[in-house]
């Protein structure tokens, strides 16, 4: 575990510049369709948007002749409108995404190029296990452009304090952790309830820590009744029971994860501990300067369970964001994104860029620059989790295929707010196989 006490001067001012940014947000170029001039759809908050921003304004000024246009758009309204767009062929050229069943529709569609060979500057500079989520087969379709982000869990070290509990590290400490928190008033566990896919954490971590990643295995490969192993049904009966113990709270299905409302709970007290992903670091940074200042702000691995199959080093997240080029592009044009992908996703501006703001490049050898950062505790915990993971699991609603992604969020939510029996949603999502 960490505590996060640290001097914030350089990243809060990076990350106050990003702040304006997004406040501003909007078009800041003209959208131009896959086939005409190079462009770039991408997503705003965070330090990632500034860094792209930058990214792409230092290009344009060095490439006057080979300019790239950016849009940008919030998560959920990217996500659907991307999917419109790919499908019509009037796409950006580079296509922001996650890798995963996304990515392989893509493919199947012969929407975006083999990249393979073609980046290979970028690649070296990239830790081999986060290249390979933008691999299809032994094809590169995808290279990664922002932070690696695994699913930590934040604490409130002022709550742990006042109610004299230890950190847990087991399920059965949690559970302890759980029931002195509620007998003291206090939410344990913040929930974004309404954004659903924040429940896909608790799922995922469970389910790898009972059975191990195996079992997720199976399901991306489609075998039948996967979603039977008893490793997820003891994982939903988990759920299920930090429910009835009020792990929480009452009104987490109205909490919503893009206002950072869930943060909001762990930084002014009312819920002690929060499972989300480490990209909501930056944002306690602008949102709680305070707060973190003082060490009130900690973060630790998901516990152990007893008993469990799975490797207790094993992580769920994104190892990163990822570009594609569009097929539907012209030559010249995938010509200059991909250059623009080799020279500067990743260059050593690019990646202090991103240090200072709080994010964990995927990036090899950074130990000693990290180390001397602002934020050396928390950077150098996650990018540890990172580098030493014998298995780092995409999110699940990124990992399968977008038509499965919808089901399995809509079943998980019926289980968190105990509408569905976990028998029910083993059913329902084997129906999806």
């Amino acid at each position: 575990m960490i505590r996060s006490r640290r001097r914030l001067a350089l990243g809060t001012a990076l990350l106050a510049t990003a702040a304006l940014t997004l406040s501003a947000c909007g078009t800041s170029g003209p959208g131009e369709s896959a086939a005409g001039e190079a462009s770039a759809w991408a997503t705003t908050g965070s330090v990632h948007e500034q860094i792209w921003k930058t990214s792409f304004e230092n290009w344009n000024s060095e490439h006057p002749d080979a300019e790239i246009s950016v849009e940008w758009f919030n998560n959920d309204a990217y996500k659907e409108k991307i999917r419109t767009a790919i499908g019509a062929g009037t796409g950006p050229s580079l296509v922001f995404g996650w890798g995963g069943g996304t990515l392989a529709d893509y493919v199947d569609q012969g929407k975006v190029v083999d990249l393979t060979g073609k980046v290979s500057n970028l690649v070296d500079r990239v830790l081999p296990s986060v290249v390979k989520n933008g691999m299809i087969g032994d094809k590169l379709y995808a290279v990664p452009n922002s932070q690696s982000q695994p699913v930590v869990l934040y604490y409130n070290t002022e709550l742990f304090d006042e109610v004299g509990v230890d950190v847990p590290k087991t399920w059965n400490e949690l559970l302890s952790a759980v029931d002195a928190f509620v007998d003291a008033g206090v939410t344990p566990f913040a929930l974004a309830g309404a954004s659903k896919w924040p429940e896909l954490m608790w799922i995922q971590y469970l389910t790898d820590r009972i059975g191990g990643s195996e079992v997720f295995d199976a399901v991306l490969a489609g075998e039948e009744d996967a979603w039977s192993d008893p490793a997820i049904i003891e994982a939903l009966e988990k759920i299920q029971e930090l429910v009835d113990r009020g792990a929480f709270g009452d009104g987490f299905g109205s909490v919503v994860a893009d206002t950072r409302a869930d943060a909001a709970l762990l930084h002014t007290g009312k819920a002690a501990m929060l499972l989300q992903g480490s990209w909501l670091y930056s944002s306690f940074l602008t949102d709680a300067p305070d707060f973190v200042e003082r060490g009130g702000l900690a973060t630790t691995s998901f516990p152990t369970i007893e008993g469990g199959a799975g490797d207790p080093a094993n992580i769920v997240g994104n190892p990163a964001n990822y570009w594609s080029v569009s097929a539907d592009a012209s030559e010249d044009v995938q010509d200059t994104v991909t250059s623009y992908l080799d020279e500067m996703v990743f260059s050593d501006d690019y990646t202090t860029q991103l240090i200072e703001g709080g994010g964990v490049p995927p990036v090899a050898g950074l130990e000693e620059e990290l180390a001397k950062s602002d934020n050396a505790d928390f950077l150098t915990f996650a990018y540890d989790l990172v580098k030493n993971a014998p298995h780092f699991q995409l999110s699940w609603d990124q990992a399968l295929r977008p038509s499965q992604a919808q089901e399995l969020l809509t079943n998980l939510d019926l289980v968190f707010l105990k509408k569905s029996t976990p028998q029910q949603f083993v059913d329902a999502m084997n129906g999806t196989l």
